[in-house]
């Protein structure tokens, strides 16, 4: 069974945190109104269109889901613009809620929906306390890739992604 990709939105694909005003450099932006969206203008989200042919090229070495507070949403405004399908998301009990002892409030959730699988996440909020978090509770492999919410996915998260699955694949014990 491959080794489960949980992708955060905003962050990784989406870096929010750059610059107002100053869009990075190869990313295109989108004007976007999801759910629950109040303010009078429309979300400005910067994607980069190279993201999606690597994501799927990561699809031969993992499932990808969506980890991310869109949740199904990313199906319909976020995969569309970076060629993706429609992906499985997880569907928080709860968003931004309590969290065991210092950790990010998604990484009880993330545990819980890949049970004994392994997994490879990227999200912006990724914390040391979350390391230990999951090397202490989570019985499989797994790789936690803190990515820079100004700058978004890179090259090397894309290679730190493809070896690790490399490894998994050859059945090491692997820790991110």
């Amino acid at each position: 069974m491959k080794p489960l990709l949980l992708i955060d939105v905003d962050g990784p694909l989406n870096p929010y945190a750059a610059k107002a005003q100053r869009r990075p450099e190869g990313y295109t932006t989108h004007r976007m109104r999801p759910t629950g969206w109040t303010d009078g203008k429309p979300l400005r989200v910067w994607l980069h269109p190279g993201h999606g042919p690597e994501l799927l090229a990561l699809a031969d070495a993992y499932e990808l889901v969506w980890a991310t507070t869109w949740k199904d949403e990313a199906n319909d405004w976020i995969g569309p613009q970076l060629g993706l399908p429609r992906l499985p998301f997880i569907d928080w009990p709860q968003m931004h809620g309590r969290a065991p002892a210092g950790t990010f409030w998604k990484t009880r959730y993330i545990l819980e929906y890949a049970g004994h699988r392994p997994f490879a996440w990227i999200d912006d909020d990724i914390t040391a306390m979350d390391h230990e978090y999951v090397d202490r509770h989570h019985p499989a492999r797994a790789l936690l890739r803190c990515v820079d919410e100004r700058i978004g996915l890179t090259r090397a998260d894309f290679d730190a992604l493809g070896d690790w699955a490399a490894q998994c694949g050859a059945g090491e014990r692997v820790s991110g």
